[in-house]
């Protein structure tokens, strides 16, 4: 198919009511939705539930903080059912950077070892294996995989860099800037035959993928549930299955620390965990309302159609080709290639994504690799084609002209 043939699109999900799926959500109707990607969006059913709860902790704090190991005991039985994972595996924690954090504080000192990363990698994953790698006297190691490569040539550039000093290997499942799988399942079985720890940053795997850890044999796994999952922000998984889980604990102690993992993680003091004990519930709206298949369905085919419509668009004003070849792509998120001048570096597409929201009303996601700019698309069941057709309509034509105008500052003596 070319650039500019557009397929029929995708028909919006509804609510059994028949109204549409956004409703369902507190978003603000002002702006156009198109980045559920960085920080997800929390049903309506889920943020009572998490305020019911909030009303509970208040009302008796005595009662409350006692008994809510056990709550995030049980909760966790759910979640590791969602992701089809042992609840024996299975911690909650923040974010997935807090579970990245935990891993690296659980590591043995290794003088003059390595860690290995890959130009893909989420910013503060890396700043973290940076400042470990000093700790250590050692050094972070960059594995360059080409954003075309396939399974087979991001496998290769990955053990390129794996040596004898090579203490941990950390790697994406689903990359955050470039919206593509990383051969988890192959990397984790050569680092397993080698007896290097192996951490997976599965920040946006849960609700993309249905068994995300199925096939991955990594000693830890972080993913996040208030991406995609839709749970309410601070929420996140980490599944540790090799010797490195006994040495996990979490980033505050508190009076479960000498319980066995991953038990020690449910209790932190004052912390508010009501976002955990309502995870639940986001999760079980999506599946009752239309099936986890078939919103992970509609999210894909919409992501596809919103590549070409506002591919098409961008084309349209440069001539020359958005499209972007992503070596293993992934169900929901898309990649478009921005005119030269915009995006280049991450703080131009960060200011980018700002003045978008600010000037023209839509919530979306830039990002930068390689020195080229991209437009990162992502779906979920509240979006519809209309967004996206608004955006190629309306918002494209904007960035072009600003895109010309960046060339020409740049240019100017």
């Amino acid at each position: 198919m070319s650039e500019t043939e557009v397929t029929t699109a995708p028909r919006p999900l509804l609510l059994a009511d028949g109204r549409p799926a956004a409703r369902a959500w507190s978003l603000d109707p002002a702006l156009r939705h198109l980045n559920h990607g960085s920080f997800g969006a929390v049903p309506l059913v889920a943020q009572t539930r998490q305020n019911q709860l909030r009303e509970e902790m208040d009302r008796s704090p005595v009662v409350w903080f006692p008994a809510l190991p056990g709550r995030i005991a049980a909760t966790r039985v759910e979640l590791a059912a969602f992701l089809r994972v042992d609840p024996g595996d299975l911690a909650l924690v923040p974010n997935a950077s807090a579970g990245v954090s935990t891993v690296y504080a659980a590591l043995a000192p290794r003088p003059g070892g390595e860690i290995v990363v890959t130009d893909h990698g989420y910013g503060a994953v890396t700043m973290g294996a940076e400042r470990l790698a000093r700790h250590w006297g050692g050094r972070v190691r960059t594995a360059r995989v080409p954003l075309e490569a396939d399974a087979e040539r991001a496998y290769e550039a990955v053990m390129a860099e794996v040596g004898d000093a090579t203490g941990l290997i950390v790697v994406d499942h689903i990359t955050s800037v470039t919206a593509r799988r990383m051969p988890v399942d192959r990397i984790g079985a050569e680092a397993r035959r080698r007896g290097i720890p192996l951490l997976v940053d599965g920040a946006h795997a849960p609700g993309l993928i249905a068994a995300p850890l199925s096939g991955v044999a990594c000693d830890v796994w972080v993913g996040n549930l208030h991406k995609w999952g839709c749970a309410p922000r601070g929420t996140a998984a980490v599944v540790a299955r090799g010797p490195l889980r006994e040495h996990l604990h979490p980033l505050i102690d508190s009076w479960s620390a000498t319980d066995p993992y991953p038990d020690r993680f449910d209790q932190q003091g004052t912390l508010d965990a009501t976002c955990y004990l309502a995870a639940p519930t986001a999760l079980g709206f999506i599946e009752h309302t239309w099936g986890w298949e078939t919103a992970r369905r509609y999210m894909d085919d919409l992501a596809g159609y919103a590549e070409r419509v506002v591919g098409a668009a961008f084309t349209g004003i440069t001539g020359n080709s958005s499209a972007v070849d992503v070596g293993m792509p992934v169900p929901g998120m898309r990649l478009v290639r921005l005119p030269p001048g915009l995006a280049a570096t991450r703080e131009e597409a960060d200011a980018l994504r700002d003045r978008v929201a600010g000037e023209l009303g839509v919530e979306t996601a830039f990002t930068s690799f390689g020195g080229v700019g991209y437009l990162r698309l992502s779906a979920h069941v509240y979006n519809t084609a209309a967004d996206y057709e608004y955006f190629a309509e309306s918002c494209v034509p904007v960035l072009g002209a600003w895109a010309s105008a960046a060339r020409a500052h740049h240019r100017a003596p």
